[in-house]
């Protein structure tokens, strides 16, 4: 069946229950959200026992089976958990949910959760026979991008508005956090009544809880935001990242920035070296035009500094890192 969203589901769900659901995916707060909508629902329309069956090493398949064939004593209907948190069945288990796709028990509700699946663990056998006759939600990362959406529904569900100069303040509070996000959106629900909140009450109320990713780094300097990167490295600092774990990333991007350049240069496809370089998402998207931005002057001096910021973590030049780093990364996003 096709993949929905978390909200999707949530949605289809008054409209009767399918016997197989499988929810998967890296925002851990959706993918909940959308498993207790799925329970509250079961118990609703009569499905009164509940059995988890979690998989860890050592499981014994043999449970499932059982589960599957046991009748209980006390409901006449059942919602079965299978839980896989590292995502990785294993041969005896990819063929019981293969199994269990094929024949699901009846006058249950089958509930699959998984983590982030890398792309062969989505095109495994076992994935995709549960995939094609389940009810799918796969729960993605809310970025920068999607989050202003995600608190302008959450808010109106509440009956609350905010203007955009207010919206802008709140995402650079809780960027990376999700489930801090929506701490703070019931808080608002609890300290301010319907209609809009002012930028003067949000910042009486909304604590900064943003957690930012080393990984992220680069897209807010390739789009060319200096705030959010000078934010962003602060943040990592504060929260105790190694140094040289952050140099690392923005290394590695410089370098993804002078290879693209000679590729296009020698007149190659900008999509083979996009594969080449695993340029996938957002950094797919930015990298041509901060290359375009940035100029092969500039790269060069920012590999020079690299290679300075190295020194100071080692202790053999005089100098703070993170604010030769912050230096760096204004550089790269002016």
């Amino acid at each position: 069946m096709p993949s929905l969203s978390p909200d999707a589901l949530i949605a289809a769900l008054g409209k009767g229950l399918a016997p197989l659901y499988l929810i998967h995916g890296e925002e851990a707060l959706l993918a909940l959200e959308a498993a207790d909508a799925l329970r509250q629902a079961a118990r609703e329309q009569g499905y009164q026992e509940r059995e988890v069956l979690t998989v860890e090493a050592g499981f014994d398949w043999s449970q499932l089976r059982d589960a599957m064939s046991s009748v209980s004593l006390f409901a006449e209907r059942k919602l079965l958990e299978i839980r896989i948190p590292n995502g990785k069945p294993g041969t005896e288990g990819a063929e019981a949910l293969q199994q269990l796709a094929a024949q699901p028990p009846q006058d249950t509700v089958t509930l699959i959760t998984l983590p982030k699946l890398e792309r062969a663990q989505q095109q495994s056998k076992w994935f995709q026979a549960l995939e094609k006759l389940a009810v799918t939600a796969e729960a993605r990362l809310v970025g920068r991008a999607e989050l202003p959406g995600w608190i302008t529904r959450r808010l109106k569900a509440q009956g609350q508005v905010l203007g955009g100069e207010a919206l802008a303040f709140f995402v650079d509070r809780v960027e990376g956090n999700l489930l801090a996000a929506r701490q703070e959106v019931d808080k608002l629900a609890l300290l301010y009544p319907a209609g809009e909140l002012t930028l003067e009450q949000l910042r009486a109320a909304v604590a900064n809880v943003a957690r930012f990713d080393v990984f992220h780094l680069s897209e807010s300097w390739l789009a060319g935001d200096v705030p959010r990167v000078l934010r962003m490295l602060d943040g990592l600092m504060a929260e105790g990242e190694a140094p040289v774990l952050v140099l690392w990333s923005l290394t590695e991007d410089v370098r993804m920035l002078l290879r693209l350049r000679q590729g296009l240069k020698d007149g190659r496809n900008a999509r083979d070296m996009a594969r080449e370089l695993r340029l996938w998402g957002d950094k797919q998207r930015l990298a041509e035009p901060a290359l375009r931005r940035i100029g092969p002057r500039k790269l060069m001096t920012a590999l020079d500094e690299c290679a300075r910021i190295d020194r100071q973590i080692k202790g053999v030049e005089v100098g703070d890192p993170w604010q030769t780093m912050r230096g760096l990364a204004g550089l790269l996003a002016a």
